[in-house]
């Protein structure tokens, strides 16, 4: 019998994503924390190859544990239904869910569109008459204000922006990823306001609370593995990383030109682990760099790979650029890069990545290929001791981003909202 659940809905693996990772980890996470049953709802395996979403490939995505269920509904309707059946599919499998009287937690992860179908389901779920009990939680990232709301305030969408916004606030619990999401969230719903009279930035600097992402932190300690690097043909200490999705905001260009102004470079491979909507230009890019015959691309690197990779670096490079389709809210590779250990993290001062490192990596500017080179340079000519050093400080500010303490942390708020009796989504 299932007394307690989590539901948690999200563009799961395959999709190359920090948040489909920290779904994962927020699920694991639960099992440890008493919760009986944990369902993971998202999207059919081909509509999300259809999509053009950067994948992972399926036979390299690691298994979940027992009493984690991933579930991937099927679109309602035919080809009459243009556009939503996928998403009328998912909202029709979290009525379902909900209305069984089961104490359910549901957390979404990205505000469009899942947080919607979560907010949807439980008003129609209500209205079923059956027995709900259900607390909902919204995790806004990144991409939700600056490819949903920030879009909708540029082109004066006022409806679309007012969707997304109410929709949040529906929730009984409003999560940001990072202060910087935060602050974006509600700079844009001032701007809302400012040109159309409504108070959504009151309400959401009154409830929104930052969450950071949960990160599986013992699948990163202790995992170096020279077999493992081996059978990539690398070497320990022998190879700059990059590993993220391929991007044009991810700054792999700047990276490709820094890499080959480097002296200290000069006899080093770069390895670019990844795939995305910029891996074509990227590749080309690299084949007419002076470097070409030095970089690598990786585009198959698993789960259990990961960790290795980012051990036995010399020194792994994240120059992220504010675009206008994406700006790094966070950070979650860099986490756990640091968690990984190896050489030092590169990064850059752009959106949340400063709450993802502190001061244990070094910054560079943006879009300054020679400010590559130059912290290549201080980062391959540390002493062993100055190295040791910024691993070990790295390591321990990561600590904080445990899938476990993130939890609680969620829970905690949970917890209030069931013990207040205020609930918006509740009924006995």
């Amino acid at each position: 019998m299932v007394t307690r659940r989590l539901v948690i809905v999200v563009r799961a693996d395959p999709v190359i994503c920090g948040h489909s990772g920290e779904a994962r980890n927020l699920a694991e996470a639960a099992l440890h924390r008493g919760f009986d049953e944990v369902r993971i709802v998202t999207w059919p395996i081909d509509r999300l190859q259809q999509t053009g979403l950067p994948l992972k490939p399926l036979d390299r995505v690691l298994p979940y544990s027992p009493g984690i269920h991933v579930e991937r509904p099927e679109p309602v309707g035919d080809y009459k239904v243009p556009d939503g059946r996928w998403l009328a599919g998912l909202t029709g499998r979290l009525v379902e869910l909900f209305t069984d009287g089961v104490p359910t937690v549901a957390m979404s992860l990205y505000l469009s569109p899942h947080a919607t179908a979560v907010a949807d389901a439980v008003h129609v779920a209500r209205r079923t008459g059956l027995p709900v009990n259900v607390v909902t939680v919204a995790e806004a990232v990144g991409s939700d204000v600056t490819n949903v709301v920030r879009a909708c305030v540029e082109a004066d969408r006022f409806g679309a922006a007012a969707h997304v916004l109410a929709g949040y606030l529906d929730h009984d619990v409003c999560l940001a990823v990072s202060r910087y999401t935060q602050d974006l969230v509600i700079a844009e719903a001032e701007e809302v306001d400012h040109r159309h009279g409504t108070a959504f930035a009151a309400r959401l600097r009154e409830r929104v609370q930052v969450s950071y992402p949960a990160i599986d932190v013992g699948l990163y300690l202790d995992r170096s593995d020279d077999d493992v690097l081996g059978a990539r043909g690398l070497t320990r200490d022998g190879y700059v990383l990059f590993l993220s999705r391929l991007a044009h905001a991810k700054g792999v260009d700047d990276l490709i030109s820094g890499f080959a102004r480097s002296a200290a470079c000069a006899d080093l491979p770069l390895v670019i682990a990844g795939n995305g909507p910029d891996a074509s230009r990227l590749r080309e890019l690299a084949a007419a760099s002076p470097a070409a015959d030095r970089i690598r691309f990786l585009d198959d690197v698993s789960d259990d790979e990961k960790p290795h990779l980012m051990a036995g670096c010399a020194a792994f490079v994240l120059p992220s650029k504010p675009r206008p389709e994406f700006v790094e809210t966070f950070g979650i590779a860099l986490a756990e890069k640091m968690l990984a250990g190896g050489g030092p993290v590169i990064t850059t001062d752009t959106g949340g990545i400063l709450e993802a490192v502190g001061d244990t990596a070094l910054i560079v500017p943006v879009d300054a290929p020679d400010a590559i080179a130059a912290a290549l340079d201080r980062a391959l000519g540390m002493s062993p001791s100055e190295r040791a050093d910024w691993e070990a400080r790295g390591r321990e500010f990561a600590l904080k981003f445990d899938r476990a303490v993130v939890l609680d942390g969620i829970l905690a708020q949970v917890d209030a909202v069931r013990a207040s009796g205020a609930a918006l989504t509740s009924i006995g």
